[in-house]
């Protein structure tokens, strides 16, 4: 364990600390570090991380035995008055806010009114307490440095992958998991950890992700249980957001791929503008030791002049000038053959996923794991025997139908999957069911509406993490533009009864397309996720 004055040398170190008072307790030991009140414990130093952060979490973590906390802003402490805390700082609000009950488990907030002289925040406590503190100039790049030393960087003690891309990150991710495995199951070793927008594996944790990179502390807890758990690698997707917020501030990894950009995530809440999205993809190329790069990717010259960064940086694709060059391209119903051309080397491989897609995702793989020093043996078994969970499964229906479900959620990863679709299944009738989220990502409803209009037959609007949005205003703001394009239309809210249309009306012979949640088993519906089947599911069940 740190001991509290520690961290903040080590905060004033980065040249991220403004402001300090330590009081008597600059030589007690940090336990734990965290940003949720309810897991705070005695000697937790607490971290007042969050758009939406109030002052009641940090009341909530006093009383669960917090040491002190680091802030971007100070909350005083008054004095106890009655059997309440009185909290006083600056604000730029000047709002009056009480909070009553036990905080972390249901705390009532009320806004009483305006002051002219800062925010008063009062809560039933039990003691007087005075809290050391630690203030900084930015708040999420300061949880990185704290994670990085608590954990001591953990992190380089796994072989790091890092992908990043608009479209291809999870299967890229899991091609690479699968070569690991492979290579660590001729070794006799414990199978990679993986993280992305699918699962999250790490030898101790198995779950269904929540976020496409985890946060911070989050993170470096995956970290720690691989490491502990005996796994040598790690392949994991990392998102603008985690890279534009921080979240793996610090990190190196051994190998990163870039494989593509197109506009995306552009809202209040992610991305301001197209340049905010790209630039903060770029800065993975400050984070890794080699990088690798599809040659085929819209901004390639910049992706190149930022892959400078890195020690040693590579092309692959399907073009010759690619130093990783894939040719021969054979595909079948059983997945695809091609032949592979670079570092000295030309090697036959093949997939057992269809979608031509896939085979600029298994030149990411094959690159990145030449970078690692992975034999050739392990990356064709590797190769041949992964499976992505709801990425291009297919169903064989009645009357010769043909049922895709894929993750496909993005203007790019759209258009790809539709003209691989026309490619493998020509003279087929497309049919299609998808939705839009809601309050993120806000162009896709235009750009989704756009490119089903031009490529399906027919379109099956629905449900799709419409969140605090209405399904049916979503619904229909996607329709307007399928319409434009003059396509036939249905909005059928309920995603089970929308497959079920798409799949029961289609005409004999028909691919019908269920995109944006694979295998996923929750709807975000208002502010919660609701259990629910699964895509995959929906339709092996209508089968």
């Amino acid at each position: 364990m740190f001991k509290l004055n520690e961290y903040r040398d080590l905060l004033a170190k980065e040249g991220l600390l403004t402001g300090e008072n330590l009081m008597d307790a600059a030589e007690r030991p940090v336990s734990s570090i965290a940003y949720d009140s309810r897991a705070v414990k005695e000697g937790t130093l607490f971290l007042c991380k969050g758009a939406r952060f109030s002052p009641e979490y940090l009341v909530s973590a006093m009383k669960g035995g917090a040491i002190g906390y680091v802030s971007e802003r100070e909350y005083e402490l008054g004095e106890l008055t009655g059997d309440g805390v009185r909290l006083g700082g600056d604000s730029g609000s000047g709002s009056v806010v009480e909070t009553c009950g036990e905080s972390g488990s249901g705390s009532v907030v009320e806004t009483c009114g305006e002051s002219g002289s800062g925010s008063v925040v009062e809560t039933c406590g039990e003691s007087r307490r005075e809290l050391p503190f630690l203030l900084v100039n930015d708040i999420r790049r300061a949880i990185a440095v704290i994670a990085d030393y608590c954990y001591e960087s953990i992190w380089k003690e796994l072989g790091l992958i890092g992908v990043t891309g608009t479209k291809g990150k999870s299967t890229t991710v899991y091609y690479m998991k699968s070569i690991f495995d492979e290579w660590m199951r001729a070794e006799n070793k414990k199978p990679s950890a993986v993280l992305s927008g699918i699962d999250n594996f790490d030898g101790v944790i198995d779950e269904e992700s929540h976020l496409t990179t985890p946060e911070t502390l989050e993170l470096y807890e995956h970290f720690n249980n691989a490491v502990r758990s005996g796994i040598e690698y790690m392949s994991m997707e990392v998102s603008s957001q985690a890279l534009k917020y921080d979240r793996t501030y610090g990190i190196i990894f051994n190998v990163v791929c870039f494989l593509n950009i197109d506009e995306d995530h552009i809202s209040d809440i992610e991305h301001t503008n197209f340049e905010d999205y790209f630039s903060s993809k770029l800065k993975i190329f400050e984070q890794c030791t080699a990088a690798c790069v599809n040659i085929h990717s819209a901004e390639l010259g910049r992706i190149l002049e930022a892959g400078k960064k890195s020690d040693r940086c590579i092309t692959f694709g399907t073009s010759e000038e690619a130093d990783i060059y894939g040719y021969d391209i054979c595909p079948s119903e059983n997945g695809i053959s091609f032949r592979v051309r670079g570092e000295g080397r030309d090697e036959a491989y093949a997939i057992s996923m269809t979608g031509l897609f896939n085979v600029e995702n298994a030149l990411a793989a094959i690159s990145m794991a030449y970078c690692m020093g992975v034999p050739v043996e392990h990356i064709k078994a590797g190769l041949k025997k992964a499976k992505v969970s709801g990425r291009m499964e297919v169903f064989k229906g009645r009357d010769g139908k043909t049922i895709i479900v894929d993750y496909a959620h993005n203007r790019l990863s759209f258009e790809t999957l539709f003209k691989s679709v026309i490619e493998e299944y020509p003279g087929r009738k497309i049919s299609i069911v998808f939705g839009c989220p809601g309050k993120k990502a806000l162009g896709r409803r235009r750009e989704l509406g756009i490119v089903a209009g031009n490529y399906a037959d027919m379109v099956f609007i629905t449900e799709e993490d419409a969140g605090e949005e209405s399904v049916m205003e979503i619904s229909e703001q996607i329709a307007r533009y399928v319409a434009d394009c003059g396509r036939e239309y249905l909005i059928i809210p309920d995603r089970e009864e929308a497959i079920r249309r798409a799949v029961e009306s289609a005409e004999a012979g028909s691919v019908i397309l269920i995109t944006g949640k694979g295998r996923e088993t929750r709807q975000k519906r208002g502010v919660k996720y609701i259990d629910t089947p699964s895509d995959v599911e929906y339709v092996e069940k209508l089968l």
